[in-house]
């Protein structure tokens, strides 16, 4: 065998199992690109992974998740806050399971970079109160937020005004308790209150009361401060009245007999 033949015999096999390794890297994703607590596979019919994170007990959104997840679920842990920009990056993301979670407000940023692809976002069964004004804005994706113990304020109204084409989800929206006292317990469209003016007209009120009670209290300064300068003077002119009177001087007694 010539050393031609014995480079080949043993290049060759070499070659093949480096295509091999190639190919097993391309086509599935490697242990360490999984987080921890997560299972990870891949989906040839949308050409991206899914991540099944579901009853890993995590308290916060893993990190370092794949760019590539197309399906992500995080639902039944005890996550208790969605940060800004916290699936930056994921930008074939098109389906966000997070039911059955702790989260208790959302910000404005919390969706941030996955708006375009996102198709379904379940946020449902969570402690969910508050949400900024803008968190839903421009979201094209179908939202649930069932089971949330909603407080209906301006803010969730502008919120849920910017879900026009969430319709159905808008109308699942149960007020916990409410800026308006009769409205808890109804759904949020049924609240024909204008919230936000609403709560421009109690600032408005407080600032109000706030300034009268100040014009009181200078007011009452005043007539205090008049009548004890009233007090004053009067007090020191009794004095000035009971001082006895000057006597005169025999001198002065003289001349006027003189004169006279």
């Amino acid at each position: 065998m010539t050393l031609l033949d014995l480079w080949l015999s043993r290049s060759i096999p070499m070659c093949l199992l480096l295509q091999s390794l190639v190919l097993m890297a391309l086509c599935f994703p490697s242990a360490s690109m999984c987080p921890k607590g997560c299972i990870c596979q891949r989906d040839p019919h949308l050409h991206g992974l899914n991540v099944s994170c579901s009853q890993s007990r995590l308290k916060e959104i893993p990190p370092s998740l794949p760019i590539d997840t197309v399906l992500l679920r995080l639902d039944h842990n005890q996550i208790g806050a969605v940060p800004d920009q916290a699936f930056h990056g994921l930008r074939l993301l098109r389906e966000l399971n997070f039911s059955y979670n702790a989260v208790e407000t959302l910000g404005e940023g919390a969706f941030s970079g996955i708006e375009a692809t996102l198709q379904v976002l379940d946020l449902s069964h969570n402690r969910i109160t508050s949400v900024h004004k803008d968190a839903f804005a421009r979201l094209k994706a179908r939202v649930i937020v069932d089971d949330n113990p909603w407080h209906c304020d301006c803010a969730l109204q502008q919120a849920i005004g910017g879900m026009a084409h969430n319709h159905e989800a808008a109308a699942r929206v149960l007020c916990r308790s409410s800026e308006v006292h009769d409205q808890e317990g109804r759904p949020f469209l049924a609240v024909d209150t204008d919230l936000c003016n609403l709560a421009k007209r109690t600032t408005d009120y407080a600032m109000l009361v706030t300034m009268f009670g100040w014009f009181a209290m200078v007011i009452s300064y005043v007539v205090y401060y008049v009548r004890q300068n009233q007090e004053d003077a009067r007090r020191h002119l009794e004095y000035l009245k009971s001082l006895p009177s000057k006597p005169k001087k025999p001198d002065e007694a003289d001349d006027i007999s003189t004169v006279v």
